[in-house]
């Protein structure tokens, strides 16, 4: 186990699910229940990961949770990086809003909400970023309708 998972561990028993090395990059499963847990446990942990860069979702509709999020920290003490990933669920996808550990997750959860449809819980003003507030469904779920769109805007064209 490494120290991250030893910090999270210690914080909130049995958050961890697994975890992974790949090209030193180290990947940390975590429950999606604990999230908002083990993300508190590394940013005042001793290795102060105190940057979120990046929340990114993928869409694999075969596995049971289906979205499965990843974020991405940076300890700006040590430099080191760590990927936290959780699956936010298949048929209601939600999750515990980060935006009490890291106020600067607010934009990259409403991108996810707006192009995956996950909800977060507790998130200060859920709706969407890049596309019209109208628009219908997710552009970046797998089951989404690929063309045959109309072109929104043409007058600008």
């Amino acid at each position: 186990m490494s120290d991250v998972s030893a910090q999270i561990e210690m914080a909130s028993p049995g958050a961890v699910v697994g975890e992974h090395e790949l090209l030193g990059e180290l990947t940390v499963e975590v429950q999606k229940e604990r999230i908002v847990e083990a993300c508190r446990a590394l940013r005042d942990g001793p290795s102060q990961y105190v940057l979120l860069s990046d929340i990114t979702c993928a869409d694999f509709p075969d596995e049971p949770g289906r979205f499965r999020l990843a974020y991405e920290l940076t300890s700006l003490a040590t430099g080191a990086r760590v990927r936290l990933r959780t699956w936010a669920g298949a048929l209601d996808p939600e999750i515990e809003s980060v935006t009490s550990v890291w106020p600067g997750a607010n934009w990259m959860e409403r991108e996810v909400y707006d192009m995956f449809g996950v909800r977060f819980n507790g998130h200060p003003d859920l709706c969407r970023i890049l596309n019209p507030l109208d628009w219908d469904g997710h552009p970046l779920r797998r089951d989404y309708p690929i063309g045959g769109e109309e072109v929104q805007f043409s007058d600008a064209v």
